[in-house]
């Protein structure tokens, strides 16, 4: 009966860390630590938005921009620094959001890969609030 109980708990842990975030979780990473650039609903008007050149993009027309398709993985690599490579980027650093448990993100092309979840939950966040 115990060796169940442990079994079973183990299993429902495991079920924790590889699902997929929904939303709200990453609706409050954003408000956190995107909103006073972005704006709280996403749409680059945040209250330090006016001292910065480049302005901040409106991130509810992601997937507009790229003709309907919201791209993950390039979403993925602004958020994470990769995309720092490029003088003309200009996001901050959010190493802490690198760390923790990772899950199975599609990054659009059927393959999986080992995301951060946090990561991965203001991924999902920001394809939530496309228009």
């Amino acid at each position: 009966m115990i060796a169940a109980m442990v079994l079973g708990g183990a299993a429902l842990a495991a079920c924790a860390v590889t699902d997929m975030p929904e939303p709200d979780e990453g609706r409050a990473l954003f408000t956190e630590n995107c909103a006073m650039c972005h704006g709280p609903a996403g749409r680059g008007d945040g209250e330090l938005a006016a001292g910065l050149d480049p302005a901040p993009p409106d991130l509810t027309t992601i997937a507009a921009r790229n003709e309907g398709a919201f791209p993950r993985a390039h979403v993925l690599s602004v958020i994470d620094g990769y995309t720092r490579m490029d003088p003309a980027e200009d996001m901050p650093e959010f190493g802490l959001l690198l760390r923790g448990p990772t899950v199975p993100v599609d990054v659009g092309d059927g393959q999986f890969t080992p995301v951060p979840r946090p990561l991965a939950a203001l991924m999902v966040y920001l394809e939530s609030i496309q228009r």
